[in-house]
């Protein structure tokens, strides 16, 4: 994610740019962010004839080398003949790819109709929605807002399982989710995180950059990555064990005396309680659990707290494991104890930006009913990042940050999505028969994709908004067609988490009958007869409305601001203290203890290894040609990762006698994928790697093929039983699935997937 921004007392509350255009006759410049992927990158486009030809870095220096091949090739990709531009109909059964074109107007009525329909037989809870605001840039907290109103609490995200729930469980800790300060800090520790010049291209410019003026690198990762060769000390750590080489780090810092006795004295609760969990897992102990060498255990643990103030960068890695609540508390634990929270250098508190209204209070989740809320799916066994599970922080939200629901990065007020995939399978507390995907994949995004697909043909409505065709798309009543980075203005505060604000110029008209997200809400919110909800005009308004407190207009703003920021407050929890409920960083939580959770860290270990799937396999990690499951349509991406891959050893091939190249299926008891071998140095033995998302485009459609989904996609074999979930969240371990390998035409053969004996069950 993006780091601060370098704000010394030298630099100007509010940075300014002209636009200039380029000086090439015909050609538009537009300066806009990338929604690509996560990042936000600064770009300029130019348009001839109002279509985007190019993409090309900022012309800002700060930005410059902000830019990968996603953003580049986005012309291509955006403008390609497969793309979605009208509504669609579905006229046949479910999952048959007949469709028709209809008009928005007749879509939206239906829609309206029947979701009326759905609420008035099963109430307003049976509504569920998948979206990820990352992909729709402009939905604002619109959806939300529209279903607090309406009544439902079932809103889900992929966020769950990637930077959201980091979000909702640092809370726990101090009451806020910081961001590392790359351009001050001295020491940098990366959890299994591997930012590349083309996946997180701004992380890796900022550590390379760290780096040259002199910071340390501390890499914790199974795979010798490019990031581990460069780093000052790798820790090859067995996956999922993050928690425990966290207890590690904590036991070398407590019992030198190396923590910050000051800050730990004035403005935490629970040390005694911690030190005595922490005694729990000497080094020699450690070292067992995570396979490496004690003695680089104590230097790794020794370098974060000594060469600070330092900063643990956010991982997708922690997110995704059965201990992820532990890793995570774990994390926010060490960076407090040794005194770097919201400190020069360290990892900072960035709040709101005075004078424009944040997404949160667009939400409205103080419309939603108490016991509305309580219905949230999930929330009664994996509360975590449920409005149950943030209920505690209200006060002290208000109290440090001047609102009750702040939702940073989206992910602080969730349903969880297994808990409501089951509920759409006809498996939970009450039904849920309705259900929109916007600018999100849902079937290959979440675990146990094939409860996933049972789900969506479960339901009375399926609704899907988005670019091309895909595996979701294609299961769904309606395919509505969304708009794309190029075609939209944007307002950007990287969801509260960032504390500065940068506008993105809308480049080019949308193409075909595109709409953005934002539309899509107001649209539906006037044909459920509900028009107050979204009182604005048109997007535009609404920016007027959010920036009123600047003095100036959407217009006004994106023409003459790059980035609009205060300058850098460090310490603020002396004035405010910390937004938890004692006031301090709660070491001991008693937010979990009043949930029912043990409210210190703790690590599971694994479970005893099946003797048919002796190998672990992790998940998760994107390649960089692609964003999740999107990107797999543009040929210059596809021409750079062809095929789905499953990453190995020599020496693991050479036991599961497997070849470079030869296609294979990696199986456990829930499915098996098809997947080419690629042995690669990289990787450790007895580890396997899967690439997320892999359809593709060009396969067959519908039930049964969902465009090779069903041959190759990871989300199949992502357990969700209880031995394989993070218990305070209900979110999977995807860090050391049991599997094997089964080479094709032998003799597990008849155990391979039966896509259509799925489909039909």
């Amino acid at each position: 994610m993006p780091a601060p921004m370098p704000m010394g007392e030298e630099v100007i509350p509010h940075s300014k740019a002209v636009i200039r255009d380029s000086g090439r006759d015909g050609v538009v410049t537009k300066r806009a962010l990338c929604q690509t992927c996560d990042m936000q990158c600064a770009v300029v486009t130019e348009s001839i004839d109002g279509q985007v030809v190019r993409v090309r870095s900022s012309d800002n220096p700060i930005f410059k080398d902000h830019i990968c091949m996603k953003a580049i090739v986005s012309p291509k990709g955006f403008a390609h003949p497969d793309r979605i531009l009208h509504p669609l109909k579905r006229v046949g059964e479910r999952g048959s790819n007949q469709w028709e074109q209809v008009t928005w107007e007749d879509a939206m009525t239906d829609i309206a109709a029947r979701l009326k329909d759905v609420i008035a037989k099963h109430g307003a809870e049976s509504w569920a929605v998948s979206t990820s605001q990352w992909n729709t840039g402009t939905d604002h907290g619109l959806g939300r807002r529209l279903m607090n109103h309406v009544g439902s609490p079932n809103w889900i995200s992929g966020v769950a399982l990637c930077a959201g729930n980091t979000a909702a469980v640092n809370r726990l800790t101090y009451g806020w989710f910081p961001l590392g300060d790359f351009h001050s800090t001295k020491c940098i520790v990366l959890y299994g995180h591997n930012p590349r010049r083309h996946s997180w291209t701004m992380i890796y410019n900022y550590i390379r950059l760290a780096q040259a003026r002199g910071a340390k690198l501390i890499v914790l990762d199974p795979r010798v990555t490019k990031n581990a060769l460069k780093a000052d000390i790798h820790l090859p750590l067995k996956p999922g064990s993050d928690a425990a080489m966290t207890f590690g780090f904590l036991n070398v810092i407590i019992n030198e005396g190396l923590y910050d006795k000051k800050f730990v004295k004035d403005w935490t609760i629970g040390f005694e309680e911690l030190k005595e969990r922490v005694n729990e897992y000497p080094l020699d102990r450690v070292a067992k659990l995570t396979g490496c060498d004690p003695e680089m255990i104590r230097k790794a643990a020794r370098m974060y707290a000594t060469e600070g103030p330092s900063i643990i960068p956010w991982t997708p890695i922690t997110d995704m494991q059965r201990n992820s609540t532990s890793a995570i508390r774990l994390i926010s634990i060490l960076r407090a104890i040794c005194g770097y929270i919201d400190v020069r250098g360290g990892d900072t508190f960035q709040g709101h930006v005075d004078g424009i209204i944040p997404d949160s209070q667009v939400e409205m989740h103080h419309v939603l009913s108490e016991e509305q809320k309580m219905k949230q799916l999930g929330s009664d066994e994996h509360p975590v990042f449920t409005y149950r599970g943030q209920a505690a922080l209200k006060e002290p939200m208000k109290r440090v940050w001047g609102y009750e629901y702040i939702n940073q990065v989206v992910g602080c007020y969730m349903a969880n999505p297994i808990s409501v995939f089951k509920a759409m399978a006809g498996d939970g507390p009450y039904p849920v028969k309705a259900f929109f995907a916007l600018g999100n994949n849902p079937v290959m995004s979440y675990s146990n994709m094939n409860r996933i697909i049972k789900g969506i043909m479960n339901q009375e409505l399926v609704v899907v908004q988005e670019h091309f065709m895909t595996p979701t798309a294609q299961m769904a009543d309606y395919i509505l067609p969304g708009d794309t980075w190029h075609e939209r203005p944007w307002l950007s505060d990287l969801f509260e988490w960032i504390g500065f604000v940068r506008p993105s110029e809308q480049s080019a008209e949308p193409m075909g009958e595109a709409k953005s997200t934002w539309e899509f809400w107001k649209l539906l919110a006037n044909a459920m007869d509900m028009p107050e909800v979204v009182p604005w005009k048109d997007i535009y308004e609404f920016y007027d409305w959010r920036l009123a407190g600047t003095g100036m207009t959407f217009e006004e703003f994106a023409k003459s601001t790059d980035v609009y920021f205060q300058p850098a407050q460090y310490k603020k929890y002396e004035k405010t203290g910390f937004a938890t409920p004692s006031g301090k960083v709660e070491l001991k939580s008693s937010i979990l203890e009043s949930l029912g959770f043990d409210p210190l860290p703790y690590f599971k270990e694994d479970p005893e290894m099946p003797d048919e799937c002796p190998l672990k396999m992790f998940t998760g990690v994107r390649e960089d040609p692609y964003f999740q499951t999107g990107g797999r349509h543009i040929p210059e991406m596809r021409a750079r990762a062809p095929e789905p891959r499953a990453f190995l050893s020599k020496k693991t091939a050479e036991d599961w006698n497997v070849v470079d190249g030869e296609w294979v299926d990696v199986a456990n008891h829930l499915a098996a994928i098809r997947l080419q071998i690629e042995i690669h140095p990289s990787m450790p033995d007895d580890l396997l790697r899967v690439p997320h998302g892999w359809w593709k485009p060009e396969m067959e459609r519908g039930k049964g093929k969902l465009s090779g989904a069903l041959l190759h996609a990871d989300a199949q074999l992502a357990r969700d039983d209880d031995d394989y979930l993070d218990q305070e969240q209900g979110i999977p371990h995807l860090k050391g699935i049991p599997v094997r390998i089964n080479k094709l035409n032998a003799q597990h053969d008849d155990e391979r997937i039966d896509a259509d004996a799925v489909q039909a069950s």
